[in-house]
């Protein structure tokens, strides 16, 4: 599995998810004026990669199912 490069292609795109929503924590946990501007719009970019990052696995799975 270490050998496909689809594999790091899913790690690259789970860390990305995981770092955006390490941004969504810390700002929510924060407050302030940031997280009034930019909650929502980091909300939609988790959702957006962690789609991705979904739909990636599923292919890794299927490309490795055949």
């Amino acid at each position: 599995m270490n050998q496909d490069p689809l594999f790091y292609v899913v790690v690259v795109a789970v860390v990305i998810v995981l770092g955006i929503l390490m941004l969504g924590i810390g700002s929510f946990g924060r407050g302030g004026e940031f997280n009034k501007r930019n909650a929502n719009k980091i909300m939609r970019w988790r959702i957006g990669a962690q789609f991705v990052a979904v739909a990636l696995i599923m292919l890794l799975v299927w490309v490795r199912g055949h």
